[in-house]
Formats: C-alpha cells, sequence, structure tokens
C-alpha cells in the first residue's frame, strides 16, 4: 500500500551513552567514598552520594559496604 509507514529503529549513535550504566555506578560509588575519606562529611561528597544511589541497585551497594567493611572491596578506595 502506498500509504504504509515503514517503522525503523534509529541508528546506534557514539554520542549517548550505552544503557548499561554499571561502570558508572562503579565510579561513582568510589568517587563518594574517597571524598569522604578527604574531606568527611561534607557537602561536596554528597552530589556523589546522590549519583550512585540513583544509578546503582540496592543490593549492589549493600554487598560493596559489606566489602568494604571487610577490607575486600575490589575498587581503589
Amino acid at each position: 500500500m502506498a500509504g504504509e509507514i515503514a517503522l525503523k529503529t534509529a541508528p546506534a549513535d557514539f554520542r549517548f551513552p550505552t544503557t548499561n550504566q554499571t561502570r558508572h555506578c562503579f565510579t561513582r560509588y568510589i568517587e563518594f567514598h574517597r571524598c569522604l575519606a578527604a574531606k568527611g562529611e561534607s557537602n561536596e561528597c554528597e552530589r556523589f552520594a546522590k549519583y550512585y544511589r540513583s544509578l546503582c541497585p540496592g543490593e549492589w551497594v549493600e554487598r560493596w559496604n559489606e566489602q568494604r567493611k571487610n577490607g575486600t572491596f575490589p575498587g581503589p578506595l
């Protein structure tokens, strides 16, 4: 039919990040804890907390907190 519209998905575009935000989540978590270590409880660190809390699943944060307490956290703090 002449009136049909062909629907297609937009092609991949390097300007937009992927939907997998795992590395972003992990990096923000590390930045928050590095900030705490350097500056203590400060408003500057709170923005990193907001970032990782919005990106990271709660289960991951709980596991990472446990690993930090046990000294087995895999990231560079």
